[in-house]
This record gives C-alpha cells, sequence and structure tokens, in this order.
C-alpha cells in the first residue's frame, strides 16, 4: 500500500475508542497497540513492538502477534464508517512473512472515500460482497517484514 496517513486529528470519540480497544483483552494480549485513529476512522496505525510478548523462540517478533495486531482493524474501520445497516466479517486472509522482525513494526490503514462509495454501490445491487484489502507491515525504514491480504464479507441489512 502506497498510502500515507494524513494524520487528522483524533477526536475524543476516536482517542476513546482506541484507548478501550487498546485496554480489551483479547487485543491486549497480541501485543500490539493501535497508535493512531482518524476522526472519521478513514485512517488506522497500528504499532507492533519486539518484546517479551511478542518475542519468539529465536529472539524476532511472533508469527501470531504480527498477524493478531491487524486482523481485526478493517473490520472495526468498516462497521464504524458504515454504520449499523451492513454486516461486515473478516472472511479469509493470507499472509507471508518476507524477513524476521526485529524491532518495532508499523502498519497503516486507509479506506479512501472512493471505496466507501464503491461498497455502498456495490450492496445496494449485490447480496453480498467480498473485499479484498492488502497489508504491509514496516519498520522505521520503510523495509516490509510481512504481506498480509484480508477478504472481509460486506452486505447490507435488508
Amino acid at each position: 500500500m502506497a498510502f500515507r496517513l494524513s494524520r487528522m486529528a483524533e477526536s475524543f470519540k476516536s482517542r476513546r475508542f482506541r484507548w478501550l480497544f487498546n485496554f480489551f483483552p483479547a487485543y491486549r494480549g497480541t501485543g500490539g497497540r493501535v497508535a493512531y485513529i482518524a476522526d472519521d476512522f478513514r485512517e488506522v496505525r497500528v504499532r507492533l513492538p519486539l518484546s517479551w510478548r511478542t518475542k519468539n523462540y529465536v529472539g524476532t517478533i511472533y508469527g501470531g502477534s504480527i498477524y493478531a495486531s491487524v486482523d481485526p482493524i478493517y473490520m472495526l474501520m468498516l462497521i464504524h464508517i458504515l454504520g449499523p445497516e451492513y454486516v461486515i466479517w473478516d472472511k479469509a486472509a493470507k499472509i507471508r512473512f518476507k524477513r524476521p522482525g526485529k524491532d518495532t513494526l508499523y502498519c497503516d490503514f486507509v479506506l479512501t472515500q472512493e471505496e466507501i462509495d464503491e461498497i455502498k454501490r456495490l450492496a445496494e445491487t449485490e447480496k453480498s460482497i467480498d473485499r479484498i484489502y492488502e497489508l504491509e507491515l514496516k519498520d522505521k525504514a520503510g523495509v516490509v517484514h510481512a504481506l498480509i491480504e484480508k477478504t472481509l464479507y460486506i452486505s447490507k441489512k435488508r
């Protein structure tokens, strides 16, 4: 993904959601932290440090932590953006490890207005749709350590 976060200010609502979500036991256990959520929930940044919680037997970031730290993010973004008249579920995922994580990794999630408009347009005529999103977990230097492909199921409640 070649997107760059615009760093729109966090609102009280998005900051509160970030704090509560980072405290949620299932997410907290991943070792990852949501570091930023834009006011409109269209941009999110996740940080995954190498620590005693995320370190595997050989001293690099555990693959399970890499995946789990990014797993729910697109689904949560779409739930907030599209609202309660849509059903959104994670459907499938693929992960490809490129190199060991020996330092903090970052992942940026971006949903453009064009993507939101396309989802709404397709949901009007289709029973359900699948959207595929590609993610890159990178270090501070921008070196990619893992590629993840997420497939989300989306339908409009009828």
